[in-house]
């Protein structure tokens, strides 16, 4: 098994960041330093991270959280804001959040020590779709719902399609309330969409990650995630599921 992944399955990262450890020399393989990428691992090998033993998981967690706004999606925080895993202090496991919402930002977060699947979750290249519910005090238009559905070139370049559309089940008297959905994941992505299209967002929520959604989880609230949708994951993954 090569390195990278080895440290990803054992829950202490995700691969992208497991590979980020290797390149800068974090990382031992029986005692000698390790900065290749793709070097191969085996049960009788002793790795370690900061000369810490990396051991297996044993079992692997899965998690839907609602992350309230005012909540950082990070493991720390230097400035001591509040962050996703303070909701999850209880947990006897070490997990982590796949992806991330910005602090002003509410939703869906899946949180899990399966570092395998999370990366590949977050690989733009298997396009698992987020849906999000926006409010905007400004009308959105015919023209402005068209230059979203094509994409729209913003300072990092052009965005893929997105899907929109009028809310059909949130109502509000004072905005105007609609649904999003995109595969990409980059900084503050839709509200710059909206921004760019002169329809800043006021309010932003994530309401589906892949095939994961539950309107009845209130802000701050958490639960297991079923074995149906450990399935459906793994299926969009590219992943064989064996458990």
């Amino acid at each position: 098994m090569r390195l990278q992944k080895y440290i990803a399955r054992a829950g202490i990262a995700s691969r992208r960041h497991a590979e980020q450890m290797i390149l800068v020399g974090r990382v031992s393989v029986n005692g000698s330093k390790v900065t290749t990428l793709g070097t191969k691992v085996g049960p009788g090998d002793r790795i370690e991270i900061d000369g810490k033993p990396v051991l297996q998981q044993e079992t692997l967690q899965y998690y839907l959280l609602n992350k309230p706004v005012g909540v950082i999606t990070s493991s720390s925080d230097p400035r001591g804001r509040k962050t996703v895993l303070d909701i999850l202090s209880d947990l006897p496991v070490r997990i982590y959040p796949v992806g991330r919402l910005d602090w002003d930002t509410s939703g869906l977060l899946l949180i899990t020590n399966d570092g395998e699947l999370a990366h590949r979750l977050m690989h733009p290249g298997f396009g698992v779709e987020k849906t999000y519910r926006v409010w905007l005090k400004e009308p959105l238009d015919p023209s402005k719902t068209a230059i979203l559905r094509q994409g729209i070139l913003l300072e990092d370049g052009l965005t893929a399609p997105a899907k929109v559309q009028k809310s059909r089940v949130v109502k509000d008297r004072d905005l105007e309330v609609w649904e999003i959905t995109i595969h990409e994941g980059r900084n503050r992505q839709i509200r710059r969409m909206f921004a760019a299209v002169g329809s800043p967002v006021i309010r932003l929520e994530r309401i589906r990650f892949g095939p994961l959604t539950d309107s009845a989880l209130k802000p701050g609230q958490f639960r297991p995630i079923t074995r149906q949708e450990i399935k459906s994951l793994y299926r969009q993954a590219g992943l064989p599921y064996n458990s």
